[in-house]
């Protein structure tokens, strides 16, 4: 089993949430997902709410490019099943429990903008706004879906090279998709990212906002790096490579 202690009050909203919505979901999701064995409360040794589950196999998908780029083809298979977007929500489904997944790219212009000033000289700042830009006017006319927010390579588990499993579901929600399909720059490469949108065959208007959801956080992270002085981080980076040389 897993004990999984929340860092912070904001990220213990997610144990309620969690323990109420992957009983419904997991049977709906074609990927592992965790269960909930147990609920802990607020104690004089830890002052949150917190969660057991079930453990679950498999190691994150957290290995460099040159690997992923190998194992591509069969990441996007399970990716692409989980991000269809053909989960409709349930009565009473919930909001993110943090950030703003699901919702409009706008949200995020002053932040993008800002980043974009700090890296002006380092990178190709000007595509990378004409695409921060064209992806925060990419409407989107479909109906709201469940989406799991924050599909970071760390929440993937793969064995043997398979996409096995997805964890975290703690700002999962319902509204626009669009989100999770960052992980076609953050993850896959290539012949990988071509297979993913093939077995997904979204529009280009979805397409164009997943693509801003993962331009938007590698822009932050790397402006974020270069005013501590770190210099561009090399993760980051290449997302960043990777957009703006499909551009």
């Amino acid at each position: 089993m897993l004990v999984r202690l929340p860092t912070g009050p904001e990220y213990a909203l997610a144990v309620e949430k969690e323990h109420r919505w992957l009983p419904v979901l997991a049977p709906a999701v074609p990927l592992d997902v965790p269960v909930p064995r147990a609920r802990g409360v607020p104690g004089p040794g830890f002052p949150h709410h917190w969660s057991v589950y079930r453990w679950i196999e498999g190691e994150t998908a957290t290995e460099p490019p040159s690997r992923t780029r190998r194992r591509s083809p069969s990441v996007s298979q399970g990716s692409s099943s989980l991000c269809n977007g053909s989960t409709r929500p349930a009565d009473r489904a919930p909001a993110p429990t943090t950030g703003f997944g699901g919702g409009p790219l706008t949200t995020y212009d002053g932040w993008t903008r800002a980043a974009l000033e700090t890296l002006d000289g380092l990178i190709l700042t000007g595509a990378a706004e004409e695409l921060w830009e064209r992806a925060a006017q990419a409407p989107w006319d479909g109906g709201p879906a469940w989406f799991h927010g924050d599909m970071a390579a760390g929440d993937l588990l793969v064995k043997d090279g398979t996409l096995t499993a997805v964890i975290d579901f703690g700002t999962c929600g319902v509204g626009d998709p669009a989100c999770d399909l960052s992980i076609a720059w953050t993850l896959l490469t290539g012949r990988g990212r071509a297979a993913f949108r093939d077995r997904l065959e979204v529009d280009e208007a979805t397409w164009r906002r997943g693509q801003g959801w993962a331009l938007r956080k590698a822009l932050v992270v790397c402006a974020g790096a270069v005013r501590d002085g770190d210099g561009l981080p090399a993760d980051a980076s290449f997302v960043l490579e990777e957009i703006l040389a499909a551009h």
